[in-house]
Protein backbone atom coordinates (compact mmCIF):
# COMPACT_ATOMS: atom_id res chain seq x y z
CA UNK A 1 0.00 0.00 0.00
CA UNK A 2 1.31 3.23 -1.29
CA UNK A 3 2.07 5.94 1.21
CA UNK A 4 1.17 9.36 1.91
CA UNK A 5 3.66 11.82 0.74
CA UNK A 6 4.88 13.98 3.84
CA UNK A 7 6.42 17.55 3.09
CA UNK A 8 6.73 20.99 5.08
CA UNK A 9 4.98 24.41 3.93
CA UNK A 10 5.90 27.57 4.81
CA UNK A 11 3.08 29.55 6.19
CA UNK A 12 4.65 33.00 4.74
CA UNK A 13 5.63 32.24 1.58
CA UNK A 14 3.85 29.38 0.42
CA UNK A 15 7.58 27.62 -0.42
CA UNK A 16 7.79 23.64 0.24
CA UNK A 17 10.53 21.46 1.75
CA UNK A 18 10.87 17.66 1.92
CA UNK A 19 12.51 18.00 5.47
CA UNK A 20 11.42 20.06 8.82
CA UNK A 21 13.36 22.96 9.08
CA UNK A 22 13.59 25.75 12.22
CA UNK A 23 13.96 29.06 9.15
CA UNK A 24 12.47 29.05 5.85
CA UNK A 25 14.92 28.80 2.99
CA UNK A 26 13.09 30.79 0.97
CA UNK A 27 11.81 33.56 2.69
CA UNK A 28 13.74 33.58 6.19
CA UNK A 29 11.12 33.18 8.35
CA UNK A 30 11.40 31.33 11.89
CA UNK A 31 9.04 28.55 12.82
CA UNK A 32 7.02 28.66 9.99
CA UNK A 33 7.02 25.64 8.04
CA UNK A 34 3.95 23.24 8.45
CA UNK A 35 3.57 19.22 8.15
CA UNK A 36 1.05 18.19 5.50
CA UNK A 37 0.26 14.75 4.15
CA UNK A 38 -0.63 14.59 0.27
CA UNK A 39 -2.09 11.36 -0.56
CA UNK A 40 -0.63 9.75 -3.91
CA UNK A 41 -4.11 9.77 -5.48
CA UNK A 42 -4.51 13.18 -6.03
CA UNK A 43 -1.84 13.45 -8.50
CA UNK A 44 -1.43 11.41 -11.26
CA UNK A 45 1.73 9.42 -10.90
CA UNK A 46 1.73 7.13 -13.78
CA UNK A 47 4.48 8.07 -16.50
CA UNK A 48 5.64 6.10 -19.57
CA UNK A 49 8.88 4.58 -19.24
CA UNK A 50 11.20 2.88 -22.36
CA UNK A 51 12.36 -0.39 -22.25
CA UNK A 52 14.99 0.53 -19.97
CA UNK A 53 13.02 1.77 -17.78
CA UNK A 54 13.89 5.31 -17.64
CA UNK A 55 10.51 7.42 -17.55
CA UNK A 56 9.45 9.52 -20.73
CA UNK A 57 9.82 8.28 -24.19
CA UNK A 58 12.14 9.49 -27.53
CA UNK A 59 8.39 9.40 -29.30
CA UNK A 60 7.51 12.36 -27.12
CA UNK A 61 10.77 14.82 -28.43
CA UNK A 62 10.48 16.89 -31.74
CA UNK A 63 12.57 19.73 -33.36
CA UNK A 64 10.96 23.18 -32.25
CA UNK A 65 10.35 23.78 -36.03
CA UNK A 66 8.27 21.19 -36.01
CA UNK A 67 5.52 22.26 -33.71
CA UNK A 68 1.96 22.77 -35.26
CA UNK A 69 1.64 26.60 -34.87
CA UNK A 70 -2.60 26.90 -34.63
CA UNK A 71 -4.11 30.19 -35.29
CA UNK A 72 -5.83 30.63 -32.30
CA UNK A 73 -8.59 33.60 -32.13
CA UNK A 74 -9.17 36.08 -28.78
CA UNK A 75 -12.39 36.13 -27.74
CA UNK A 76 -13.25 40.13 -26.57
CA UNK A 77 -14.87 40.70 -23.46
CA UNK A 78 -16.70 43.95 -24.75
CA UNK A 79 -14.51 45.95 -22.91
CA UNK A 80 -11.87 48.21 -24.80
CA UNK A 81 -9.68 48.83 -21.57
CA UNK A 82 -10.35 45.14 -20.11
CA UNK A 83 -9.18 44.10 -23.76
CA UNK A 84 -6.24 46.35 -23.81
CA UNK A 85 -4.63 45.06 -20.38
CA UNK A 86 -5.30 41.37 -21.58
CA UNK A 87 -3.30 42.15 -24.96
CA UNK A 88 -6.11 41.97 -27.13
CA UNK A 89 -9.18 39.69 -25.82
CA UNK A 90 -9.37 36.51 -23.41
CA UNK A 91 -7.19 33.44 -25.16
CA UNK A 92 -8.93 30.04 -24.92
CA UNK A 93 -7.06 27.81 -22.56
CA UNK A 94 -6.00 30.51 -20.38
CA UNK A 95 -6.09 30.87 -16.35
CA UNK A 96 -6.33 34.47 -15.52
CA UNK A 97 -5.86 35.86 -11.86
CA UNK A 98 -8.09 38.83 -11.32
CA UNK A 99 -6.51 40.19 -7.67
CA UNK A 100 -7.85 43.69 -6.16
CA UNK A 101 -8.98 44.75 -2.84
CA UNK A 102 -12.42 44.72 -1.36
CA UNK A 103 -14.78 46.67 -2.65
CA UNK A 104 -12.82 47.41 -6.49
CA UNK A 105 -15.35 45.62 -8.06
CA UNK A 106 -13.59 42.36 -8.86
CA UNK A 107 -17.36 40.33 -9.00
CA UNK A 108 -18.85 43.24 -10.67
CA UNK A 109 -16.52 43.25 -13.54
CA UNK A 110 -16.52 39.70 -14.33
CA UNK A 111 -20.30 39.54 -13.84
CA UNK A 112 -20.70 41.88 -16.59
CA UNK A 113 -18.27 40.22 -18.88
CA UNK A 114 -20.04 36.39 -18.80
CA UNK A 115 -23.20 37.91 -18.74
CA UNK A 116 -22.34 40.14 -22.17
CA UNK A 117 -20.27 37.41 -23.67
CA UNK A 118 -23.22 34.30 -22.91
CA UNK A 119 -24.73 34.96 -25.48
CA UNK A 120 -21.65 33.89 -27.60
CA UNK A 121 -20.39 31.57 -25.63
CA UNK A 122 -20.63 28.71 -23.08
CA UNK A 123 -20.40 30.53 -20.17
CA UNK A 124 -20.60 29.95 -16.08
CA UNK A 125 -20.41 31.63 -12.70
CA UNK A 126 -19.17 29.68 -10.01
CA UNK A 127 -19.59 31.57 -6.87
CA UNK A 128 -18.15 30.42 -3.78
CA UNK A 129 -18.92 33.43 -1.13
CA UNK A 130 -22.39 34.78 -2.13
CA UNK A 131 -25.49 33.21 -2.29
CA UNK A 132 -27.37 33.11 -5.96
CA UNK A 133 -30.03 35.34 -4.73
CA UNK A 134 -27.30 38.43 -3.89
CA UNK A 135 -25.28 37.73 -7.63
CA UNK A 136 -29.07 37.75 -9.32
CA UNK A 137 -29.71 40.85 -7.59
CA UNK A 138 -26.14 42.01 -8.53
CA UNK A 139 -27.18 41.59 -11.96
CA UNK A 140 -30.38 43.27 -11.63
CA UNK A 141 -29.13 46.27 -10.45
CA UNK A 142 -26.27 46.57 -13.42
CA UNK A 143 -29.34 45.87 -15.70
CA UNK A 144 -27.37 42.87 -17.25
CA UNK A 145 -28.71 40.02 -19.92
CA UNK A 146 -28.69 36.98 -17.86
CA UNK A 147 -31.18 34.21 -19.78
CA UNK A 148 -27.89 32.56 -21.30
CA UNK A 149 -25.24 32.31 -18.07
CA UNK A 150 -25.27 29.69 -15.94
CA UNK A 151 -24.66 29.91 -12.19
CA UNK A 152 -23.70 27.75 -9.46
CA UNK A 153 -22.67 27.95 -5.92
CA UNK A 154 -20.13 25.37 -5.14
CA UNK A 155 -17.29 25.14 -3.64
CA UNK A 156 -15.76 21.78 -3.85
CA UNK A 157 -13.32 21.93 -6.60
CA UNK A 158 -13.71 18.47 -8.33
CA UNK A 159 -17.39 19.35 -8.61
CA UNK A 160 -16.90 22.59 -9.88
CA UNK A 161 -15.16 20.89 -12.81
CA UNK A 162 -17.76 18.41 -13.09
CA UNK A 163 -20.40 20.86 -13.97
CA UNK A 164 -17.78 22.77 -16.60
CA UNK A 165 -17.51 19.48 -18.27
CA UNK A 166 -21.14 18.36 -17.96
CA UNK A 167 -22.36 21.90 -19.03
CA UNK A 168 -19.79 22.33 -21.95
CA UNK A 169 -18.55 25.88 -20.89
CA UNK A 170 -16.13 27.66 -22.82
CA UNK A 171 -15.61 30.57 -20.56
CA UNK A 172 -15.92 30.38 -16.58
CA UNK A 173 -15.16 32.80 -13.73
CA UNK A 174 -14.35 31.27 -10.24
CA UNK A 175 -14.90 33.45 -7.23
CA UNK A 176 -13.02 32.92 -5.27
CA UNK A 177 -9.92 31.02 -5.44
CA UNK A 178 -9.45 31.52 -1.21
CA UNK A 179 -13.15 30.12 -1.44
CA UNK A 180 -12.17 26.71 -2.88
CA UNK A 181 -10.93 23.26 -1.39
CA UNK A 182 -9.92 20.09 -2.98
CA UNK A 183 -12.16 16.80 -0.96
CA UNK A 184 -8.53 14.65 -1.38
CA UNK A 185 -5.97 17.76 0.26
CA UNK A 186 -5.88 18.22 3.91
CA UNK A 187 -6.00 21.73 5.47
CA UNK A 188 -8.80 24.00 4.96
CA UNK A 189 -9.55 26.59 2.37
CA UNK A 190 -7.71 29.34 1.76
CA UNK A 191 -4.67 27.45 3.59
CA UNK A 192 -1.68 26.97 1.39
CA UNK A 193 -1.86 23.47 0.68
CA UNK A 194 -5.42 23.71 -0.69
CA UNK A 195 -4.80 27.01 -2.78
CA UNK A 196 -2.34 25.08 -4.48
CA UNK A 197 -4.02 21.62 -5.04
CA UNK A 198 -7.03 23.93 -6.43
CA UNK A 199 -4.60 25.83 -8.32
CA UNK A 200 -3.16 23.00 -9.86
CA UNK A 201 -6.39 21.32 -10.95
CA UNK A 202 -8.21 24.64 -12.56
CA UNK A 203 -5.05 25.00 -14.56
CA UNK A 204 -4.95 21.34 -15.78
CA UNK A 205 -8.13 21.24 -16.98
CA UNK A 206 -8.08 24.67 -18.31
CA UNK A 207 -5.44 23.24 -20.65
CA UNK A 208 -6.22 20.39 -21.68
CA UNK A 209 -10.01 21.57 -22.35
CA UNK A 210 -9.48 24.78 -24.12
CA UNK A 211 -11.78 26.43 -21.11
CA UNK A 212 -10.63 30.06 -20.23
CA UNK A 213 -10.78 30.69 -16.43
CA UNK A 214 -10.87 34.21 -14.83
CA UNK A 215 -9.99 32.55 -10.95
CA UNK A 216 -10.88 35.61 -8.81
CA UNK A 217 -8.33 36.15 -5.57
CA UNK A 218 -7.93 37.95 -2.58
CA UNK A 219 -4.88 40.52 -1.64
CA UNK A 220 -3.17 40.81 1.64
CA UNK A 221 -2.03 44.00 3.50
CA UNK A 222 1.07 44.15 1.20
CA UNK A 223 -1.35 44.32 -2.41
CA UNK A 224 0.19 40.50 -3.19
CA UNK A 225 -1.83 37.42 -3.94
CA UNK A 226 -3.22 35.77 -0.63
CA UNK A 227 -1.50 32.31 -0.67
CA UNK A 228 1.86 30.41 -2.07
CA UNK A 229 3.33 32.25 -5.05
CA UNK A 230 3.73 28.95 -6.80
CA UNK A 231 -0.61 30.22 -7.89
CA UNK A 232 0.54 33.57 -9.51
CA UNK A 233 3.86 30.91 -11.20
CA UNK A 234 1.05 28.23 -12.85
CA UNK A 235 -1.26 31.23 -14.10
CA UNK A 236 -1.31 32.97 -17.52
CA UNK A 237 -2.43 36.25 -16.69
CA UNK A 238 -1.79 37.93 -13.39
CA UNK A 239 -4.02 41.36 -12.91
CA UNK A 240 -4.57 43.76 -10.44
CA UNK A 241 -7.69 46.12 -10.45
CA UNK A 242 -7.05 48.68 -7.66
CA UNK A 243 -9.21 51.72 -6.60
CA UNK A 244 -7.61 55.20 -7.18
CA UNK A 245 -7.81 57.00 -4.09
CA UNK A 246 -10.26 59.65 -3.93
CA UNK A 247 -12.58 58.81 -7.23
CA UNK A 248 -15.08 56.51 -8.53
CA UNK A 249 -12.36 55.12 -11.27
CA UNK A 250 -10.64 51.58 -11.20
CA UNK A 251 -7.03 51.28 -12.08
CA UNK A 252 -6.28 47.87 -14.35
CA UNK A 253 -2.76 46.45 -14.77
CA UNK A 254 -1.23 43.14 -15.78
CA UNK A 255 1.85 42.00 -13.11
CA UNK A 256 2.32 39.15 -15.46
CA UNK A 257 1.18 38.45 -18.98
CA UNK A 258 2.13 35.42 -21.43
CA UNK A 259 -0.06 36.55 -24.02
CA UNK A 260 0.55 40.29 -24.56
CA UNK A 261 2.63 43.06 -22.29
CA UNK A 262 2.35 43.62 -18.75
CA UNK A 263 2.78 47.86 -19.72
CA UNK A 264 -0.71 48.68 -20.62
CA UNK A 265 -2.68 50.30 -18.33
CA UNK A 266 -6.67 50.44 -18.37
CA UNK A 267 -8.96 53.00 -16.61
CA UNK A 268 -12.08 51.75 -15.90
CA UNK A 269 -14.94 54.18 -14.54
CA UNK A 270 -18.00 52.41 -11.65
CA UNK A 271 -21.28 54.30 -12.90
CA UNK A 272 -22.83 56.34 -9.03
CA UNK A 273 -25.99 54.89 -10.22
CA UNK A 274 -25.41 51.29 -10.43
CA UNK A 275 -21.91 50.70 -10.14
CA UNK A 276 -21.46 49.04 -13.49
CA UNK A 277 -17.87 49.53 -14.48
CA UNK A 278 -17.35 51.56 -17.64
CA UNK A 279 -14.51 51.85 -20.13
CA UNK A 280 -12.46 55.14 -20.35
CA UNK A 281 -11.28 55.21 -23.63
CA UNK A 282 -9.69 58.77 -23.00
CA UNK A 283 -8.13 58.96 -19.32
CA UNK A 284 -6.33 61.88 -20.61
CA UNK A 285 -9.85 64.08 -19.61
CA UNK A 286 -10.44 62.74 -16.21
CA UNK A 287 -6.18 63.93 -15.24
CA UNK A 288 -6.76 67.25 -17.01
CA UNK A 289 -9.81 68.62 -14.94
CA UNK A 290 -8.22 71.79 -14.55
CA UNK A 291 -9.15 75.07 -13.60
CA UNK A 292 -9.48 77.77 -15.96
CA UNK A 293 -6.86 79.95 -14.25
CA UNK A 294 -3.47 79.33 -14.00
CA UNK A 295 -1.85 78.87 -11.10
CA UNK A 296 1.42 78.53 -9.73
CA UNK A 297 3.53 75.02 -9.38
CA UNK A 298 0.90 73.25 -12.11
CA UNK A 299 2.65 71.95 -15.32
CA UNK A 300 1.22 68.82 -17.78
CA UNK A 301 3.14 65.94 -18.18
CA UNK A 302 3.23 63.82 -21.46
CA UNK A 303 3.58 59.95 -20.29
CA UNK A 304 3.64 56.77 -22.23
CA UNK A 305 1.31 53.86 -20.34
CA UNK A 306 1.60 50.43 -23.43
CA UNK A 307 0.46 51.42 -26.15
CA UNK A 308 -0.77 54.76 -25.55
CA UNK A 309 -0.07 58.47 -24.30
CA UNK A 310 -1.74 59.96 -21.12
CA UNK A 311 -1.60 63.34 -20.41
CA UNK A 312 -1.87 63.97 -15.94
CA UNK A 313 -1.18 67.14 -14.36
CA UNK A 314 1.51 67.66 -11.46
CA UNK A 315 1.16 69.89 -8.90
CA UNK A 316 3.86 70.93 -6.47
CA UNK A 317 4.07 73.14 -3.83
CA UNK A 318 7.23 74.68 -2.03
CA UNK A 319 7.28 76.87 1.03
CA UNK A 320 9.27 78.30 3.96
CA UNK A 321 10.54 75.52 6.38
CA UNK A 322 9.69 76.60 10.29
CA UNK A 323 11.79 73.68 10.72
CA UNK A 324 15.00 72.08 10.79
CA UNK A 325 14.37 69.38 8.46
CA UNK A 326 12.47 70.07 6.10
CA UNK A 327 9.58 67.86 4.97
CA UNK A 328 9.17 66.51 1.60
CA UNK A 329 5.94 64.70 0.58
CA UNK A 330 5.29 62.72 -3.07
CA UNK A 331 1.92 61.93 -3.85
CA UNK A 332 1.75 59.00 -7.00
CA UNK A 333 5.13 59.59 -7.47
CA UNK A 334 8.80 57.83 -6.53
CA UNK A 335 9.75 59.63 -3.08
CA UNK A 336 13.18 58.85 -3.70
CA UNK A 337 13.36 60.43 -7.49
CA UNK A 338 11.89 63.18 -6.02
CA UNK A 339 14.72 63.94 -3.84
CA UNK A 340 17.43 63.18 -6.55
CA UNK A 341 15.75 65.92 -8.96
CA UNK A 342 15.91 68.50 -6.05
CA UNK A 343 20.00 67.78 -5.79
CA UNK A 344 19.93 68.33 -9.43
CA UNK A 345 17.96 70.95 -9.14
CA UNK A 346 20.64 72.62 -7.08
CA UNK A 347 23.77 71.58 -9.21
CA UNK A 348 22.76 72.42 -12.48
CA UNK A 349 19.79 74.87 -12.29
CA UNK A 350 21.57 77.16 -9.63
CA UNK A 351 18.36 76.75 -7.29
CA UNK A 352 18.46 75.95 -4.01
CA UNK A 353 15.35 74.60 -2.55
CA UNK A 354 16.50 72.09 -0.17
CA UNK A 355 15.96 74.08 2.37
CA UNK A 356 12.47 74.34 1.46
CA UNK A 357 9.29 72.22 2.41
CA UNK A 358 8.09 70.53 -0.58
CA UNK A 359 4.97 68.51 -1.37
CA UNK A 360 4.13 67.30 -4.84
CA UNK A 361 0.86 65.46 -6.16
CA UNK A 362 -0.01 63.85 -9.64
CA UNK A 363 -3.43 64.79 -10.17
CA UNK A 364 -6.51 61.79 -10.15
CA UNK A 365 -5.01 59.24 -7.81
CA UNK A 366 -2.48 57.64 -10.16
CA UNK A 367 0.62 56.25 -9.17
CA UNK A 368 3.15 56.45 -11.58
CA UNK A 369 6.98 55.58 -11.87
CA UNK A 370 7.94 56.55 -15.40
CA UNK A 371 11.10 58.77 -15.39
CA UNK A 372 9.81 61.11 -17.96
CA UNK A 373 7.67 63.58 -15.44
CA UNK A 374 10.99 64.66 -14.30
CA UNK A 375 11.85 67.32 -16.46
CA UNK A 376 7.61 68.82 -16.09
CA UNK A 377 7.88 67.77 -11.92
CA UNK A 378 11.20 70.04 -12.02
CA UNK A 379 9.09 72.89 -13.70
CA UNK A 380 6.63 72.57 -11.80
CA UNK A 381 8.62 73.21 -8.38
CA UNK A 382 10.52 76.35 -10.34
CA UNK A 383 7.35 77.77 -10.94
CA UNK A 384 5.63 77.04 -7.39
CA UNK A 385 9.14 78.55 -6.12
CA UNK A 386 9.05 81.53 -8.01
CA UNK A 387 5.14 82.00 -7.36
CA UNK A 388 5.43 82.39 -11.18
CA UNK A 389 2.13 80.35 -13.29
CA UNK A 390 3.02 78.60 -16.92
CA UNK A 391 0.46 78.89 -19.26
CA UNK A 392 -2.20 76.13 -19.55
CA UNK A 393 -1.24 75.49 -22.53
CA UNK A 394 2.30 74.03 -22.25
CA UNK A 395 3.36 70.58 -22.18
CA UNK A 396 6.72 68.71 -21.34
CA UNK A 397 8.30 65.29 -20.78
CA UNK A 398 11.91 63.71 -20.55
CA UNK A 399 14.34 61.96 -18.55
CA UNK A 400 16.75 64.15 -16.32
CA UNK A 401 19.99 62.67 -15.73
CA UNK A 402 22.54 63.35 -13.41
CA UNK A 403 24.91 65.46 -15.19
CA UNK A 404 21.38 67.43 -16.17
CA UNK A 405 21.36 66.42 -19.51
CA UNK A 406 17.65 65.83 -20.95
CA UNK A 407 17.31 61.89 -22.29
CA UNK A 408 15.09 61.37 -24.40
CA UNK A 409 11.90 58.83 -23.36
CA UNK A 410 9.92 56.27 -26.01
CA UNK A 411 7.37 57.37 -28.43
CA UNK A 412 8.50 60.67 -28.23
CA UNK A 413 6.52 61.65 -31.63
CA UNK A 414 3.12 59.89 -30.03
CA UNK A 415 3.17 62.00 -26.97
CA UNK A 416 3.79 65.36 -28.85
CA UNK A 417 0.66 64.62 -31.18
CA UNK A 418 -1.44 63.59 -28.56
CA UNK A 419 -0.79 66.79 -26.80
CA UNK A 420 -1.45 68.23 -30.10
CA UNK A 421 -4.52 66.32 -30.38
CA UNK A 422 -5.86 68.02 -26.62
CA UNK A 423 -5.16 71.41 -27.53
CA UNK A 424 -1.74 72.28 -26.50
CA UNK A 425 0.30 74.90 -28.02
CA UNK A 426 3.64 74.59 -26.79
CA UNK A 427 6.01 71.57 -25.77
CA UNK A 428 9.41 71.41 -23.87
CA UNK A 429 10.84 67.96 -24.84
CA UNK A 430 14.47 66.57 -25.32
CA UNK A 431 16.35 67.07 -28.40
CA UNK A 432 16.67 63.34 -29.53
CA UNK A 433 12.57 63.15 -29.48
CA UNK A 434 12.09 66.26 -31.73
CA UNK A 435 10.31 65.53 -34.63
CA UNK A 436 11.84 67.03 -38.09
CA UNK A 437 7.81 68.17 -38.53
CA UNK A 438 5.91 69.62 -35.61
CA UNK A 439 2.18 68.29 -35.39
CA UNK A 440 0.07 71.21 -36.59
CA UNK A 441 -0.86 73.64 -34.02
CA UNK A 442 2.38 72.70 -31.55
CA UNK A 443 5.57 74.68 -30.81
CA UNK A 444 8.34 71.91 -29.86
CA UNK A 445 11.18 73.47 -27.46
CA UNK A 446 14.18 70.98 -27.72
CA UNK A 447 16.42 71.15 -25.38
CA UNK A 448 19.69 69.55 -24.50
CA UNK A 449 20.29 70.32 -20.95
CA UNK A 450 18.11 71.47 -17.31
CA UNK A 451 19.86 74.75 -18.10
CA UNK A 452 18.06 75.22 -21.66
CA UNK A 453 14.63 73.82 -20.14
CA UNK A 454 14.87 76.53 -17.33
CA UNK A 455 15.65 79.25 -20.08
CA UNK A 456 13.05 78.54 -21.84
CA UNK A 457 10.62 78.34 -18.92
CA UNK A 458 11.54 81.85 -17.85
CA UNK A 459 11.33 83.36 -21.50
CA UNK A 460 7.39 82.25 -21.85
CA UNK A 461 5.06 84.50 -21.17
CA UNK A 462 2.32 84.00 -18.46
CA UNK A 463 -0.95 84.13 -20.26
Amino acid sequence: MAKNTIFYVCNDCGDSFSKWQGQCGSCGAWNTLTEFKQPVNTRNTKTKTNQKGYAGAKESVQKLSEVRLENISRLSTKNSEFDRVLGGGIVPGSVILLAGTPGAGKSTLTLQTLCELSSDIKSIYLTGEESLSQVAMRAVRLKLPTENLDIAAETDVLAVLGMVNQLQSQLVVIDSLQSMYHPDVSGTPGGVTQLRECAHALTQYAKQNGVAMIVICHTTKDGGVAGPRVVEHIADVMMHLLVMEGSRFRELRAQKNRFGSINELGILAMMPDNGYLRAVTDPSAIFLNRSRQPHPGSMVAALWEGSRSMLVELQSLVVESSQGNPRRLAVGLDQNRLNMLVAILLRHGDLAIFDQELYVNLVGGLKISDPSTDLPLILSMVSSFKNRAIPQDWIAFGEVGLSGEIRATPSGIERIRQAAQQGFCHCICPKANAPKRAPQGITVYSVETLTEALDVLDSMETK
